[in-house]
This record gives C-alpha cells, sequence and structure tokens, in this order.
C-alpha cells in the first residue's frame, strides 16, 4: 500500500496533528471517525507524550483503530518529512500557531489552524508572508460560522430583511464555569493567549465580518479584571486560600477545579503534569493573572456600521444577545448556551436550559420570530458541520462558512486593536496595525 492510503477507490487525505489538547479532538474523532474512508490521521506532535497517548487509547476502543505515531513537539520537521502530510492541524497553545503554521507551509504542507490564528501583529505578517511565499493554503476552525442559527442571520443579512445595517449590539457572557476556566488555565497571561479579546472574541469579532461582509477600520475600548485574581477576591472580603484545584484547601470552593473527579481529565492532565509541569487546575482568585474579564468596546467598519461589544467572563448563565438595527427595522437574537463542564459540580455545576431565538422587527409591521432547526452538538450544532466541510466538502458552501487566512487575520484584528485602547486609552486605526 503506498503512503497515501486508497479507500473505496478514493485517495485518502494525510493529516497531522501538532497539539494534542481538548480541542485537538474535534479534528481526531473525525478522522478515525466519520471520514476514516477520506482521510488518514498518521501522526500526533505535542511537548506531552502522555495526552496523545490518551487519545490513542480511547480510539483503539472507539474505533478499534492502530496507535497513530507520537512525535515530540522537538521533531515537528522530522514528522513533516517522515509521514509526508497533506495538510498540518494546529491545535497547539496560540501563542506558538505562527510557528507552525509557518513551517508547514514552507514544507509544502496546507494548513488548518486553530482560531485565533495568530495572537499579535508581528506574527501575523509572518503568516500572510508565508502565504504569498509558498501559496499554500491556511484554513482557520470558525465553526460557529457553522452553526444553524448563525447561518440564519446570515441569510437574513444577505436577503436585506431589515435594510442595509447601521448598527450592531453584541453582549456575550461567559459563566462562573466556563468563563472561569479561562483564569486557570494558560489563558490567563496575554503572552499566551492575547486575552480574551483574541482568543474567545476572535469568534465574535469573525461572525460580525462575516455578517456584515466587512472588516473593522477604528476601535476603542475598556477592559479590566474586575472580578478574578486575588486583588479582587480580598476587596470582596473572600477567601480562596489554595494554589490549586487538588490542593486540600481547595474542598469545597466552587471555583476550585479537581482534576481528578473526570476520568478524561485526570489522564490528559493531571497525569500529564509530572512531564511538563502545566497545571491546568490554577485558583481563578491567585497571583498572576493579567487578562481582563471584563470589556466593552466599540468598533466602526469599513461598511459603516457600528458596533457595540461587551464580554465579561463570570455572568450566572452563559449566551449572547445581538442585534442589527436597518434601514428597514431591527433583527434580534438571543441564545443561551448550556455550560461547559469544566468547574466543579454542585451549585455550580447546573447547567440552564438552552434557547435560541431569532425576531425580525419591520418598520410599521408585525414582528415575527424565525424558525430555527432544532440542531444538537457543540458550538449550536457549527462542530459537526464544520467538520463535515473540512473533510468531505461538497462545494456547496453558499453562505461563504469556509474562513480562510484573511478572515484569520481580519477577525483578530478587533481584539489586538482593543488591546492597544486598553492600554493607551485612545481609539486605533486597524491600518496603522495591519493594512490587508
Amino acid at each position: 500500500m503506498s503512503k497515501k492510503q486508497i479507500s473505496n477507490g478514493l485517495l485518502r487525505k494525510r493529516y497531522v496533528i501538532i497539539g494534542a489538547g481538548r480541542r485537538s479532538e474535534l479534528f481526531s474523532d473525525s478522522i478515525l471517525g466519520s471520514y476514516a474512508e477520506v482521510a488518514e490521521l498518521v501522526g500526533y506532535c505535542d511537548p506531552n507524550p502522555v495526552r496523545p497517548a490518551y487519545y490513542n487509547s480511547v480510539y483503539a476502543e472507539k474505533y478499534n483503530a492502530p496507535p497513530v505515531p507520537v512525535f515530540p513537539a522537538t521533531e515537528f520537521d522530522r514528522m513533516l518529512e517522515q509521514q509526508r502530510p497533506d495538510f498540518v492541524i494546529v491545535s497547539c497553545i496560540d501563542r506558538l500557531h505562527h510557528e507552525y503554521i509557518v513551517r508547514a507551509l514552507d514544507a509544502g504542507c496546507d494548513v488548518i489552524t486553530e482560531k485565533p490564528m495568530t495572537t499579535d501583529i508581528p506574527k501575523c505578517k509572518l503568516i500572510l508572508d508565508a502565504v504569498e511565499r509558498t501559496g499554500r493554503s491556511v484554513r482557520v476552525a470558525f465553526n460557529y460560522r457553522y452553526s444553524p442559527v448563525r447561518c440564519a442571520m446570515k441569510e437574513l443579512l444577505l436577503k436585506k430583511t431589515v435594510g442595509d445595517i447601521t448598527s450592531v449590539h453584541f453582549e456575550w457572557l461567559l459563566d462562573t464555569k466556563h468563563g472561569a476556566d479561562y483564569f486557570r488555565r494558560w489563558h490567563r497571561n496575554k503572552i499566551n493567549s492575547g486575552g480574551l479579546m483574541v482568543h474567545k472574541s476572535t469568534h465574535h469579532f469573525d461572525l460580525v465580518n462575516w455578517w456584515l461582509d466587512s472588516s473593522p477600520e477604528t476601535v476603542f475600548g475598556f477592559g479590566t479584571l474586575a472580578f478574578y485574581g486575588k486583588v479582587n477576591a480580598e476587596a470582596r472580603g473572600e477567601v480562596h486560600n489554595y494554589f490549586r484545584g487538588t490542593s486540600p484547601e481547595a474542598k469545597g470552593d466552587p471555583f476550585a477545579l479537581d482534576l481528578r473527579k473526570s476520568k478524561m481529565q485526570e489522564e490528559m492532565y493531571y497525569k500529564a503534569e509530572a512531564y511538563d509541569h502545566y497545571l491546568r487546575d490554577q485558583n481563578v482568585f491567585g497571583d498572576g493573572i493579567d487578562i481582563e474579564d471584563t470589556m466593552n468596546v466599540l468598533v466602526r467598519y469599513r461598511s459603516g456600521a457600528q458596533m457595540t461589544y461587551s464580554l465579561m467572563a463570570y455572568s450566572p448563565w452563559e449566551g449572547c444577545r445581538i442585534a442589527f438595527n436597518g434601514t428597514k427595522g431591527r433583527i434580534e437574537l438571543e441564545e443561551t448556551e448550556k455550560s461547559y463542564i469544566s468547574g466543579a459540580a454542585g451549585k455550580n455545576g447546573e447547567s440552564c436550559s438552552e434557547t435560541k431565538r431569532i425576531t425580525v422587527f419591520p418598520h410599521w409591521s408585525t414582528p415575527y420570530a424565525v424558525e430555527l432547526p432544532d440542531v444538537d452538538g457543540d458550538h449550536g450544532g457549527g462542530d459537526a458541520r464544520m467538520a463535515k466541510d473540512i473533510f468531505a466538502p461538497v462545494d456547496d458552501d453558499m453562505l461563504g462558512c469556509s474562513a480562510g487566512y484573511l478572515d484569520g487575520a481580519r477577525s483578530i484584528l478587533t481584539g489586538i486593536a482593543a488591546n492597544r485602547s486598553f492600554e493607551t486609552g485612545l481609539p486605533v486605526a486597524v491600518d496603522h496595525l495591519l493594512k490587508l
């Protein structure tokens, strides 16, 4: 059998994954499961051998799959040379995305990268230069574009249901389970993640770019760490006297995460600590956090539309309220998501019911609800639909859900500009950061 295995007369594409963390599971499970006839996973690359070993054990049981070869991060180039992949999937820590994207492109591979594509302007320029130099492709995994609810909104806007859009209000709430998780992991340091304006909000900024078919022009905002962190807890008279969730002192604290209570987290993180000393369960009210948890931003787009954007990471419920104001009316989207299972059980572990509503308010006419499909799955059903488009596309992307490297760049520009505005107190002209 040749390097590229033949299945039912089809040439299977070869994939490798750099970064075998939790998010990589979407790709590995798709390749080894639903799309095994057209795709082949031929390598894991990770600085910690425990995580890919865990996935190999899971897939041996789930799919009777043979072990995927594992390479340390120091042997990324050797993996590319030896395994000859068609695609490199980048799902490592955000601050290293650019490094592996550029090396993969220079090796003649196409790239699929997790969001954000990268975390700052110099790294973004390196990626843009590499695409130009090599002619290879970079695809950014914006799963939210594929959610049926977001697609329904895109269709309404394409039809100019409420005319030309003049302003957008976008409020996103992260709850005290999912939101807190960013403050106990590597995301808590801006050098690793770009802060929530880049790591998390890149989802939202990409959606608005896509919905409006535009890009940011000027950004101004305020951001602060108002809830998490030692100083804030002490100011409220709260005591969270532990370093990590597995500490005896953490018992009973609703914000503590005990990795030993989840088989997956115990296998992937608790048992992996001996190799890289990465602590997945740090105290969200400890020292060393330098990202914001309360952010409000104003954006003016090239289309002329304006946006008010709000993100906070300590809400009692999780979801969004988004409104589009147009020359012929208003569209409102309200969505309550079930919380991610990442915190402690008990009173902070209950999830509220999931709701999705789009309402159109035309001028001088009766408001009406938009019928939405009942779709299950992660990220509002977006994960499964995106996986199908990546691994078994059928060329019917009428809404333009597939996102390329320029979309990846545009999506981070709002967040990077917002971070700059937080620091300076001044509005930021996006073209002064990077002109696309």
